[in-house]
């Protein structure tokens, strides 16, 4: 059974990719020469909403065209990762540990944002069929 997109499916999706766009806003608006602080803080608050928007939308999306486990497939590996790192970054925060608040949100972001998205757009998955053979008619 091939996916469609659903509305869950475009929820995850819209929060995934806003999420892969703002994400290096708020790295940046500390990281910067001139510093920004508010500015970090809300582009943060708002990656941390859109990647618990996009964490728990795919506890709803599940496939069976992969290895999967009742619709589950490794990628949704990431759900449990996902809230772990988040609440480990929060973490660092209320020790003060800002060193390991920022190790930690910019590997949740590599891994989360960059690597999983990568695979979403492998050729037997949804976003992969849909850019490769759809919109760029290469397959």
């Amino acid at each position: 059974m091939a996916l469609e997109l659903t509305p869950t499916i475009a929820i995850h999706l819209s929060a995934a990719l806003a999420a892969t766009v703002i994400g290096p806003l708020a790295l940046w608006a500390r990281q910067s020469h001139t510093q920004r602080p508010r500015l970090h803080r809300a582009f943060g608050y708002a990656w941390v909403t859109l990647m618990i928007v996009t964490a728990l939308s795919a506890l709803f999306i599940r496939s069976t065209t992969i290895v999967n486990i009742k619709g589950y497939t490794p990628i949704h590996l990431l759900i449990p990762v996902v809230f772990f790192a988040l609440f480990g970054a929060f973490w660092y925060l209320a020790q003060r540990d800002i060193a390991g608040h920022r190790r930690v949100m910019r590997i949740t972001y590599v891994v989360a944002c960059l690597v999983a998205g990568s695979f979403t757009l492998l050729p037997n998955r949804y976003l992969g069929n849909l850019l490769w053979k759809q919109w760029l008619a290469l397959a």
